[in-house]
């Protein structure tokens, strides 16, 4: 099932909107209906990290100092080699 949406862009945006579906072969709606449902699936992703984090801190669930070390070895190097 499919639902209607009417609402107002920039029309920097529209044009852009455009541009890109006519480089993707779809129309302006397809393009704004993938558009919105990536979005929306990005938001609700990262909206569950975020709560999944808050329960975490919420529980005491920290990182201990040895797995932080670890991680910052990972990307700068191991702090004593400095």
């Amino acid at each position: 099932m499919m639902t209607v949406f009417s609402f107002q862009m920039q029309e920097s945006t529209a044009s852009r909107l455009d541009r890109l579906a006519k480089r993707r072969r779809l129309s302006s709606g397809e393009m704004a209906a993938l558009a919105i449902e990536e979005f929306v699936e990005r938001e609700e992703w990262q909206l569950a990290e975020i709560e999944a984090a808050v329960s975490e801190a919420d529980r005491g669930d920290f990182a201990t100092e040895e797995e932080v070390a670890a991680v910052l070895s990972k990307y700068a190097g191991s702090p004593s080699s400095k």
